[in-house]
C-alpha cells in the first residue's frame, strides 16, 4: 500500500473534535479550531434555522478576526455535519446556509452525499462523506466525495462494526483521498497509531465531551468521567440505529440494558425530530476509561499533542533484530 500526502490546511494535530448530537456547538467547533484542530459540528444541534445562520456567522466572523490579529497562528479549519437522510425535511435550508457561510469541509451522514455534493463544491468545499462499512464507502466514493469519516467499531454514538485499522487499510485499497477514522481513539498515542495506519485525521468525540466548551448536560459529563469500557452497550432500541450507551444513562430512562427493546424506525428530520432520547440517555465511545476530569479544550489538546510527539518519537527510536 502506498500512502498518498496529507490533504490538510496547517494543524497542530491531526484531530477533529467529532460532530457530536447535542453536544457540539460553536463554543467547542472555536474552542477546538483556536486550539490548532479541526472542529465540527451536526447542523440539528441549531434550532430553528435562524438559530444555524447565527451559529455560522459566529464561527466564520471569530476565526477571521483571530487570523487577523495573529496571521501566524496555526487555527484548525471548520466543518459543517449534515443529515443527508431522506426524512430530513430541513435539508435543502441548511444547505442554503452552508452556501452562505462557505464552512471549508462538509461531512454527510446517514444518507447519501449527493444531496451536498454540488452545493459545497461550487464555493470550493471539500465533502467528506461518514461511512460504516465497506459498501458505503464504494458508494460514496463513485459519487465523488472528496473523503471519508470510516466510523469503526468503538465509536461513541451512532457507531460502525469494523476495527478501525483494518477499516483503514480496506478503505487504502480504492481511496487516495482524505481519510478520517474514529472508534475508541482518546488519547495522543492512539492518534499516532491510526496515522501511521494509513488515516489523515482521528475523529474524536468522546474526548470532548467532558470539556468546558461542549454544549452536553453537567450529568453527562460527569458520567464519562466516572464510567469504564464495563458501562457501554451497543443497541439499536433508542434510535433505530445501532448506536453506543451509557448503561446508567439507559436504566436513568427506563431501559433495561439486558433487554432492550426491537429498533423503532428511522427518523431524522431537524424540523421535527424531538432530541428527548439523546438528553436521556447519554451515548459515548470506548475511550472513555482514558478521560479523568472536565477541563478546557485547549488543556485536552495540549496533552494530546504531547501524547502524540511521544508516540511519534517512540517510532523512531524502536530497534529490532540484532
Amino acid at each position: 500500500m502506498t500512502l498518498p500526502p496529507m490533504r490538510l490546511p496547517p494543524m497542530r494535530l491531526p484531530v477533529c473534535a467529532a460532530p457530536m448530537f447535542l453536544c457540539s456547538g460553536p463554543d467547542l467547533v472555536l474552542a477546538a479550531c483556536l486550539s490548532g484542530i479541526m472542529g465540527a459540528f451536526p447542523t440539528p444541534n441549531a434550532r430553528p434555522i435562524e438559530v444555524l445562520d447565527e451559529w455560522m456567522k459566529r464561527i466564520v466572523d471569530t476565526l477571521a478576526a483571530a487570523r487577523a490579529a495573529n496571521p501566524k497562528a496555526v487555527i484548525g479549519p471548520w466543518a459543517a455535519n449534515l443529515i443527508t437522510h431522506s426524512s430530513n425535511s430541513r435539508l435543502p435550508e441548511d444547505l442554503a446556509i452552508v452556501s452562505k457561510y462557505k464552512p471549508p469541509y462538509v461531512i454527510t451522514a446517514l444518507g447519501s452525499p449527493k444531496p451536498a455534493m454540488e452545493v459545497v463544491h461550487a464555493y470550493g468545499g471539500k465533502v467528506i462523506a461518514d461511512v460504516i462499512n465497506l459498501p458505503l464507502a464504494r458508494k460514496a466514493v463513485a459519487a465523488g466525495v472528496d473523503g471519508l469519516a470510516c466510523v469503526s467499531a468503538g465509536a461513541g454514538g451512532h457507531t460502525g462494526f469494523i476495527s478501525p485499522l483494518p477499516f483503514v487499510s480496506a478503505i487504502r485499497e480504492f481511496f487516495d483521498g482524505l481519510v478520517i477514522v474514529g472508534g475508541g481513539v482518546a488519547d495522543g498515542w492512539g492518534v499516532a497509531g491510526a496515522i501511521a495506519a494509513g488515516a489523515d485525521l482521528v475523529y474524536m468525540g468522546t474526548r470532548f465531551i467532558p470539556t468546558v466548551e461542549c454544549m452536553a448536560e453537567p450529568a453527562y459529563k460527569q458520567m464519562i468521567v466516572d464510567c469504564t469500557l464495563e458501562d457501554i452497550i451497543v443497541s439499536a432500541g433508542v434510535t433505530g440505529t445501532p448506536a453506543s450507551w451509557l448503561k446508567p444513562s439507559l436504566k436513568a430512562a427506563g431501559f433495561d440494558p439486558d433487554n432492550m427493546p426491537d429498533k423503532p424506525a428511522r427518523m431524522y428530520d431537524s424540523n421535527a425530530v424531538k432530541p428527548k432520547s439523546w438528553k436521556e440517555t447519554f451515548a459515548a465511545g470506548q475511550g472513555l476509561g482514558s478521560i479523568k476530569a472536565v477541563e478546557p479544550v485547549a488543556v485536552v489538546v495540549d496533552r494530546l499533542e504531547a501524547e502524540y510527539r511521544q508516540a511519534t518519537a517512540r517510532f523512531g527510536g524502536l530497534k529490532y533484530g540484532t
